[in-house]
């Protein structure tokens, strides 16, 4: 039987994905999509959406015990972690349906399977109801990536757990080991402390959300120490003792091996990309430390090949693999689109107080070598913090002397990660100190600390 035909075939449903699939429909692409798992990716099922559903709960939590600073009265506070759980999973279920609808109405052709790529132009599908042949010109790499395992440290489900198991938690912890503290194990620090876990973070690294601004990293330290959470930094687990009910974790920091006991661990140590199995190797397609190697444009190298998102590697972000989708489908249709920036890209780390930020830190600009000037705000000296009960945090802009560009913006406190998108557009628009200088902010509003950090790295600050 001869393969079906289309213009562009993408492998792998998640948010870079479906956005290429869903865009190159819209441009008159005949679009086939093949997925394994879940519609929507792990973003959707199993990452982004989830968690911050879960991350909400522990907020809505924090702030019922904080209730009488507000004038009000709760009594007998309490959650249900399978009802919290719950809520999580059915967020992501509509969501998962809605990318199916959105598939369908956009006319792409979605097949459920596991898909090979044996030649150019051709893929290959595994469904439950035999083999389907494919080709197109056009093949679009978009499988996504995994928890990285590291030896001695895998994950079990029962006392050892990866992402999936936080969130489908089988106890809740009494004390928790947290391995990492990149954004995916603060913000599960941040849920389980919240809801009562004595907490424990152990980062290899010299200080905590290593690619942060230090000034922020330092702030969001000393705010989960606040929060009595135990923070080991330059840390290094080189052994998980498993027992019954109970973990015991060989704990080294300055060349001495301390042991703690812990009845669950969450390891958070980074991702590797879901290269295996597609044939990548014997098509010529080079990949490095496991994901794809591609140029500017996605384009991998091998003619009509392109790999977008965590195969394609760093930044590891839904939106950045959204954009390189939607970049690759206006390519393939022969459009000539600007490449992904990734220092335009901004990150959000969504633990109690969240972190944001977009392009250089402080250390970056000057290890570039540039004269810069820095603005800083807090937030105790903006009214809507205030109002809203939020005093603790700061608004943090880099600009080049020179030339008034704004390198970088860095924030930590309520809705930060809201607020970090003004920077970003203002980047895409390539503005200066002057243009954020002359917009006018609402107030009150938090938005205002934004203003008020630019003016202050111009020795302009009204508020402080």
């Amino acid at each position: 039987m001869a393969p079906k035909s289309f213009d562009m075939i993408v492998i792998g449903a998640g948010p870079g994905g479906y956005v290429a699939a869903i865009r190159g429909a819209q441009l008159g692409l005949d679009v086939a999509i093949v997925e394994r798992e879940h519609m929507g990716g792990i973003c959707l099922n199993w990452g982004c959406i989830p968690t911050k559903a879960m991350l909400r709960s522990a907020e809505v939590f924090h702030l019922m015990h904080r209730a009488g600073e507000f004038g009000l009265k709760a009594d007998g506070l309490d959650y249900d972690l399978d009802a919290v759980v719950k809520r999580s999973r059915d967020v992501a279920k509509q969501l998962n349906s809605g990318v199916g609808h959105l598939l369908k109405k956009n006319k792409v052709t979605a097949i459920m399977g596991e898909a090979t790529v044996p030649a150019k132009g051709r893929v290959s599908v595994r469904t439950d109801k035999g083999t389907e042949d494919l080709e197109a010109p056009n093949i679009v790499l978009a499988t996504g990536a995994r928890a990285r395992e590291l030896p001695g440290l895998e994950a079990d489900g029962d006392l050892v757990w990866t992402y999936k198991h936080a969130l489908k938690p089988p106890r809740m912890p009494k004390k928790l080991l947290v391995i990492g503290s990149g954004a995916i194990g603060i913000e599960f620090a941040s849920f389980y402390n919240t809801l009562g876990a004595e907490t424990t973070v152990v980062e290899v690294m010299d200080r905590i959300l290593p690619v942060e601004d230090a000034e922020i990293s330092a702030m969001a330290k000393k705010s989960f120490q606040k929060q009595k959470m135990t923070i080991m930094e330059k840390a290094m687990v080189k052994e998980l003792e498993r027992g019954k009910g109970k973990v015991t974790a060989h704990i080294e920091t300055a060349g001495k091996v301390e042991k703690h006991e812990f009845d669950a661990v969450i390891s958070a140590v980074g991702i590797v990309g879901n290269t295996e199995g597609l044939g990548l190797e014997e098509l010529g397609v080079k990949v490095e430390k496991s994901h794809v190697v591609t140029d500017p444009h996605c384009r991998t190298g091998v003619e009509g090949v392109y790999a977008i998102g965590d195969l394609a590697g760093a930044p590891w972000l839904a939106h950045k693999a959204s954009h390189e989708g939607v970049m690759v489908a206006e390519r393939i249709a022969g459009g000539d689109p600007h490449p992904v920036s990734p220092d335009s890209i901004a990150g959000c780390t969504y633990c109690h107080p969240q972190v944001a930020s977009v392009g250089m830190t402080e250390a970056q600009a000057k290890e570039h070598g540039l004269k810069i000037r820095v603005g800083r705000f807090p937030f105790i000296g903006n009214g809507k913090a205030l109002a809203m009960g939020e005093a603790e945090g700061m608004v943090k802009t880099i600009f080049d002397e020179g030339t008034g560009e704004l390198l970088g913006a860095h924030m930590i406190g309520a809705e930060v990660t809201e607020l970090i998108q003004g920077y970003v557009v203002g980047r895409q628009l390539e503005t200066t100190e002057e243009d954020l200088m002359h917009a006018v902010f609402p107030h009150p509003t938090l938005s205002e600390m934004m203003h008020e950090s630019v003016l202050d790295a111009y020795g302009r600050v009204i508020h402080i």
